[in-house]
């Protein structure tokens, strides 16, 4: 027996002829579609996710923005609530709205009976050169003690005409 090849004989031919001499494209296409199926697939994934971490990017620079400037407006507020505070700007304030220092204090004990001397507030003596302050008032006196226990103040007075107040600043952006 002889194991040499030679072209094909009868029925051998025809199926020979059936099948493809060269190797198979048909085997490496359905291959080639699902490699470009997921190289596009995870590129569309990827460019979802780029764009998704951009704007959560851009999100967090936006409060990290407001955070200063809500920071910047309390610090502006807790500066004007000092400064109000401030024991000269609440005596200034005080007198603008006809108040006095109060006199020698009195207390009444359990028993009722009155501790201490009262005595009335008086408005001390205004400055021989005043200053001129658009809200400048005389001071109000009070009418002397009655001697009843009892301390009267002097009436309320009309509260002052101001300038006006200046609006908190913020941080200049």
């Amino acid at each position: 027996m002889s194991t040499a090849k030679g072209p094909l004989k009868g029925r051998a031919a025809r199926l020979g002829r059936l099948m493809p001499s060269g190797p198979s494209s048909a085997a490496r296409t359905p291959f080639v579609l699902l490699v470009f199926v997921l190289l596009g697939g995870g590129l569309i994934a990827l460019l979802l996710l780029n764009s998704a971490l951009n704007q959560g990017s851009f999100k967090l620079r936006e409060l990290k923005d407001r955070t200063t400037e809500l920071t910047d407006e309390e610090q502006a507020l807790q500066r004007d609530v000092d400064d109000y505070a401030a024991p000269d700007a609440l005596e200034r304030r005080a007198r603008e709205l006809g108040m006095v220092p109060g006199g020698s204090p009195a207390f009444l004990g359990p028993d009722g009976k009155v501790l201490g001397d009262p005595s009335v507030a008086v408005a001390p003596k205004p400055d021989p050169t005043p200053t001129p302050t658009p809200s400048a008032k005389a001071p109000q006196t009070t009418p002397p003690n009655t001697g009843t226990g009892q301390v009267r103040t002097a009436p309320p007075a009309a509260p002052p005409v101001s300038a006006p107040a200046t609006a908190p600043t913020t941080s200049g952006r």
